[in-house]
């Protein structure tokens, strides 16, 4: 089967090694490379590094709106677009010109968490599980049928960081199993139980000792690795990185004893730190020879 691949991050990077391993994938699109690094040269993104050490060619327009774009992708004559993580709008004409259209690899169980950050917003909303949806798509975000899912269960300390490695290879697996078996019937989504997981705001990274321990220690497994929830340690500042709920109460932000800290209601213990210019490293081995104040904020 030719395929088209679009996605730019990571996250994408098993879904495509499994798909070139059994079909013909003819093109890899992602976005341009950015500035990285301290030199700030170009890096290509991890698809397109990855695409290279595949001997597959690769695309990175800024955009697919124009003629001359829609053109370039409909003259490869595709079977099937798939799609992870892209990062740019699809146009009609892009997902008409395939034979068997495009196909999204989702990391929710939609309707839930359609958008652009489902694994953080399955984290910190508490869900017991979540997984990943093959959808056709169509013109509305992540409104498309879905053609098959897996499940998985969200664990007390995953962090979204474990979540994505774990929903990246099971992307990959059903992907490869979709494609075997097109063109598959698609189920329209439910009208209900819609929510949307907006992308990650930087201001919501600050922790607020005043909240339940419970959704702060969410909000922690929730952001980690990036951005990172985080507070002030007297002059410092501390991302926190994973935690678990701890017994223990007192007033708001709290040290109660290593790094268990105190929340409006119950307190979290801190398993994992990174501090300013350092690399992470777990709770008591980041904090050696560090006079760690009262009360973190």
């Amino acid at each position: 089967m030719r395929v088209v691949f679009m996605g730019t991050p990571e996250f994408s990077v098993p879904a495509l090694q499994a798909i070139a391993a059994r079909h013909e994938v003819v093109c890899v699109y992602s976005q341009p490379p950015r500035a990285a690094g301290r030199g700030q040269k170009p890096r290509p993104s991890p698809v397109q590094a990855a695409a290279e050490s595949l001997g597959i060619p690769v695309r990175t327009p800024v955009r697919l709106k124009g003629a001359e774009e829609q053109a370039e992708f409909a003259s490869l004559g595709a079977d099937v677009a798939v799609v992870v993580a892209y990062g740019l709008i699809l146009p009609q004409p892009v997902l008409d010109a395939p034979r068997l259209g495009c196909l999204n690899i989702h990391a929710s169980l939609l309707p839930r968490w359609r958008g652009a950050a489902p694994i953080h917003r399955a984290v910190m909303a508490g869900d017991a599980e979540t997984g990943v949806a093959i959808m056709q798509m169509e013109a509305g975000l992540d409104t498309g049928p879905v053609l098959a899912e897996a499940r998985t269960p969200i664990g007390d300390e995953d962090t979204t960081a474990d979540l994505h490695d774990r929903l990246a290879g099971m992307g990959a697996d059903l992907i490869v199993k979709v494609l075997d078996r097109l063109p598959l019937p698609a189920v329209p989504q439910a009208a209900e139980g819609v929510t949307y997981a907006a992308k990650i705001d930087k201001a919501e990274a600050r922790i607020d000792w005043t909240r339940p321990a419970a959704e702060v220690d969410r909000l922690i497994r929730g952001l980690s690795p990036f951005p990172g929830a985080w507070c002030m340690a007297g002059g410092e500042r501390l991302k926190l990185l994973r935690s678990r709920p701890a017994k223990g109460q007192g007033a708001p932000g709290e040290v109660l004893g290593g790094l268990v800290v105190a929340c409006g209601e119950g307190a979290v213990e801190i398993t994992e730190v990174q501090r300013e210019g350092k690399r992470p490293m777990p709770t008591a081995e980041a904090l050696r020879g560090m006079a760690l104040p009262a009360r973190l904020d």
